[in-house]
């Protein structure tokens, strides 16, 4: 695929359950390669979801593994759950660029099959039900964030796993994800999304997780939200 069309299309890259490692890839021009799989069992999280939030509201934030309330304000931390728009307060790092955000999910969609098409990952999805995770990200830091990037935001399906995502280069309207822009200065605030594949239209996507700097993708070192 030349540079030109790179720019111009959206590029599909599925990536299973386990950490650093994608099983498929798609891109619009049709080529497409289906990577080895691993040996090893997908990781999932624990059934304390890791969550894009779906419809099922919590009680209240709390810690991954227990009931204990999470305080109001303050910093968000490992294995800390919130529900569905509310806000977690971190450090953030993107490169060498520090500072502190708020990121809020705000909500899990249920897409089509079809919404799929344009990534031209063919069977390679089929059967499968894509989901919206819509997020906010704001500054709440003395740090000028431009051109940073809050990646990191996966899916979590009804028993606290992770969902299979797809990683999009290029302009895909349906979920649109893009750098921070210039001048992400205090107060300043920018929406993001993130697709979540379920394995079928009788499993849901019921949560989301926030798995970056410095949280993590093992049990209990994640942000999530249901």
């Amino acid at each position: 695929m030349s540079t030109n069309t790179m720019r111009r299309a959206a590029t599909g890259v599925i990536g299973l359950a386990v950490a650093g490692t994608l099983t498929l890839t798609g891109c619009k021009s049709g080529n497409e390669e289906v990577a080895p799989a691993q040996s090893s069992a997908p990781a999932a999280q624990p059934s304390t979801p890791e969550g894009y939030g779906s419809a099922q509201p919590s009680t209240g934030a709390s810690t991954g593994g227990g009931g204990a309330a999470a305080p109001s304000g303050g910093t968000a931390k490992a294995g800390q759950t919130f529900k569905i728009g509310e806000a977690a307060q971190f450090p953030f790092k993107s490169g060498s660029t520090t500072g502190d955000i708020t990121l809020t999910v705000t909500a899990v969609e249920q897409g089509q099959a079809s919404d799929l098409d344009a990534l031209k990952l063919g069977d390679k999805v089929k059967g499968m039900v894509p989901y919206f995770v819509r997020y906010t990200v704001k500054n709440v830091g003395t740090t000028d964030l431009s051109f940073s990037s809050v990646g990191h935001v996966k899916g979590t399906l009804s028993d606290g796993s992770e969902a299979q995502e797809v990683s999009v280069i290029g302009d895909y309207a349906k979920c649109p994800h893009e750098s921070l822009p210039k001048g992400f200065t205090n107060g300043k605030t920018q929406t993001g999304c993130a697709i979540a594949l379920a394995p079928s239209a009788q499993t849901k996507v019921a949560g989301a997780m926030y798995w970056g700097d410095p949280f993590g993708l093992a049990q209990g070192k994640a942000l999530y939200w249901k």
